[in-house]
C-alpha cells in the first residue's frame, strides 16, 4: 500500500473507473498461468485501487481529500495491529 499512489489514483480516476478495474485484474488472477509474481504485483495494485475507491467514499461523504486519505491509513495501520 502506497499512499502516493492511492492519492494520486484517486484524484485521477472516477470511482466507477477503479472498480471496473479491480474486476479485470480479478479476473486475471483466475487464469491459470497466473504466477505468484503476478500475483504479488496484482495484489498490491488491487489494494492500492481500493484504497482508492475508500478514499472516494469518503470524500463524497463530506471528509477533505487530505483527511480521507490519512483516514485510510489509520484504519489499515490500525487493522494490521489487532
Amino acid at each position: 500500500m502506497k499512499l502516493p499512489v492511492i492519492k494520486h489514483l484517486q484524484k485521477n480516476n472516477d470511482k466507477q473507473k477503479l472498480e471496473h478495474t479491480v474486476e479485470v485484474l480479478e479476473s486475471f488472477t483466475e487464469h491459470r498461468s497466473c504466477t505468484d509474481e503476478d500475483m504479488d504485483v496484482v495484489g498490491e495494485l488491487i489494494t492500492n485501487i481500493c484504497g482508492a475507491i475508500e478514499v472516494h467514499q469518503m470524500v463524497e461523504e463530506g471528509v477533505p481529500e487530505k483527511d480521507a486519505a490519512n483516514n485510510f491509513v489509520k484504519k489499515v495501520l490500525g487493522s494490521i495491529d489487532k
